[in-house]
């Protein structure tokens, strides 16, 4: 059993619930936020092992989650963007931020978890 906990960010009910089954079956414990004031509520209480951020979120974007962790908060915390809209230029917005992967939707909840796995064994 993983005793690491991760946030996931997801506006998206039936998706979030199926990839928070799918995470906490690999071992993990999951807190799930639906925009972006309940990640910074979140954040403001405690800090994930790892985020997997939605890029568009109400309130709060994946995007401006990245900006706020690196260059508000200073944290190193992984963060993996999931998002449809996987164009070139989010995808390396993301990454100039400081994303740590991106992942496009429809995602693979088992691709999801060896993704996780592999930035825990960089980190």
């Amino acid at each position: 059993m993983h005793s690491k906990r991760l946030l996931l960010a997801e506006d998206d009910q039936m998706l979030a619930s199926l990839i928070k089954y799918r995470l906490e079956k690999g071992g993990y414990r999951v807190d799930l936020a639906t925009d972006g004031r309940e990640v910074k509520t979140y954040l403001g209480r405690q800090m994930p092992d790892l985020i997997i951020s939605d890029i568009m979120m109400p309130y709060f974007s994946g995007i401006e989650l990245v900006d706020y962790l690196r260059n508000t908060m200073k944290s190193k915390v992984p963060v993996i963007i999931i998002s449809t809209a996987g164009n070139e230029a989010n995808i390396l917005n993301a990454f100039d931020l400081g994303a740590d992967d991106f992942i496009s939707k429809p995602l693979s909840p088992t691709e999801l978890l060896v993704r996780i796995g592999k930035l825990f064994r960089n980190t």
